[in-house]
Parts: C-alpha cells; sequence; structure tokens
C-alpha cells in the first residue's frame, strides 16, 4: 500500500501541471501516454513493439492522436486522417502477405482495434484539455471518485458479484457506491467551477459516464485475462501499467463529447 500511495503522489506531481499548463507539453505527454498504453496491449498479444507490425500500429496510433486543430495542415496536402489511418490498415494486412501468415488476419485485427481503442480515448483526452483544463478534471474527479467509492462500498456492503468471470472482486453494491460517489463529487464540482450545463443534465451525464468508466475497467480485465496477464505493465509500481491506470479515460473522454458536455 505504501508504493501505491508513493507512486500516485509522484506520478501526480508530474502529471496535473502539465494538465493544468496545456499546450504542447500537454500533447506530448498523452502522446507518450498512449504510445506507451498500445505497447502494453502489444505484449500481451506477444507482438514486439518494434517489429514491423508494433510500428504499424504505434504509427496508426500517432495519425488517430492528432488534434483537431492540427488536421488542417493534413487537409491542405490534399488527405484526411481517415485515408491515413486507412493507409497503415492497409499496409498492416500487406504484412500478412509477407509474413507469409505468421502475423495472420486476427493479429492484424488486433493492431488495429488496439490502436483505436488507446486512440480514441487519448484522442479525447486531448480534444477535452483543448475545451479547458476544468473539463479534464472534471472528467478525473468523477473517474477517481467511481474508483474509490466503488471500493471503500464494495469492501464494508459489497455481497452480489458484479462479473465474478471477469472480476471476482467487484460487486453490484460497489457499482452503484461508485455512481453515487462521482455524482456526488460532479455536484460539489459546480459549487467551484462554471460547467456550462444545467445542473439535472451534468448529474444524468455524470452517472453514464461512471457506468462507462467501470465498463472501461472491466474491458481491460477481460483483455488482460483473455492474455493471461496481472496487470498490464509494470511502468507504475504498485499500479501496474498505463493501461491499468487510464482503462477507465478511453471510455470516459470520448462519452464527455458525445454526451456534448464541452
Amino acid at each position: 500500500m505504501k508504493q501505491r500511495i508513493l507512486t500516485a503522489v509522484i506520478a501526480a506531481a508530474a502529471f496535473l501541471p502539465i494538465v493544468l499548463y496545456g499546450g504542447w507539453p500537454f500533447i506530448i505527454l498523452a502522446y507518450l501516454m498512449a504510445a506507451i498504453g498500445l505497447m502494453e496491449a502489444l505484449k500481451m498479444k506477444k507482438i514486439a513493439p518494434a517489429s514491423m507490425p508494433g510500428l504499424l500500429s504505434i504509427l496508426l496510433l500517432c495519425i488517430v492522436l492528432i488534434p483537431e486543430r492540427f488536421t488542417i495542415a493534413i487537409e491542405q496536402a490534399g488527405y484526411s486522417k481517415l485515408q491515413l489511418a486507412a493507409l497503415f490498415v492497409l499496409l498492416l494486412l500487406a504484412y500478412t502477405v509477407v509474413s507469409k501468415n505468421r502475423f495472420d488476419f486476427e493479429d492484424a485485427g488486433f493492431c488495429v482495434l488496439a490502436a483505436m481503442y488507446v486512440g480514441f480515448g487519448f484522442y479525447y483526452f486531448i480534444e477535452t484539455r483543448e475545451a479547458g483544463a476544468v473539463f479534464v478534471f472534471f472528467a478525473l474527479l468523477i473517474t477517481w471518485a467511481t474508483d474509490s467509492g466503488a471500493y471503500f462500498v464494495g469492501r464494508s456492503l459489497g455481497k452480489r458479484k458484479l462479473w465474478p468471470e471477469i472480476s471476482p472482486k467487484k460487486t453490484v453494491e460497489g457499482s452503484i457506491g461508485g455512481i453515487l460517489s462521482a455524482v456526488l463529487v460532479a455536484f460539489i464540482i459546480t459549487l467551484f467551477a462554471d460547467m456550462d450545463t444545467a445542473l439535472p443534465k451534468l448529474l444524468i451525464a455524470t452517472a453514464v459516464l461512471s457506468i462507462f468508466g467501470q465498463l472501461g475497467d472491466l474491458a481491460e480485465s477481460a483483455l488482460k485475462r483473455h492474455y493471461g496477464v496481472k496487470d498490464s505493465g509494470t511502468l507504475l509500481p504498485g499500479h501496474g501499467g498505463i493501461l491499468d491506470r487510464t482503462d477507465s479515460w478511453l471510455f470516459v473522454f470520448p462519452l464527455v463529447h458525445l454526451l456534448q458536455l464541452v
């Protein structure tokens, strides 16, 4: 527990000031975190990040992550993000031929989906910061409130298993406690910051975000269970890897935009 707390303090001390500052440091941080997260996913599948498929996956990720305000440069060259992404999908499929199917269609599909899974989450992480730091902190705080509420309520009141095949320790009571904790934190945030959203809509949206944050957690747990690994990585002692810490974000930040909270 001490190691877990120490890691959290050090990570927060490095991470939060960059979120506040924004700009290029934030974009670079997002790219770096996303690349590490993708490499963790590739290693689960036993695809080396330094291999040709690994490099193509990382380049595809980089295309997905390009912030909206920088797509003008691509469009001026006569292309779009979708066209560039399609190119790397085709290259991954072409590599199945070059490798004589040692790298097969299933592997190519994993590379594409992994790049999209990590890429969409971190793309919207960047876009949320473009709208303002308050929206990033809102999403992060309700995600952390969901995790903490689910943990403490689950430990004290949890009886019914939520999804034992994927995450044996999670309970229905803990899940509900996480949602209520997130809604409470969202209400407190509105007392100090203007979210530019009507309170009823914000609280309902928070409940939806909390549910999807938990689904993101379970999705990554399912991925790890499928490939027989305990943690996605070892970068963060006591916490695991980048995916272990951002699995909820990957679902929450896209939903922040789909629910039109920014």
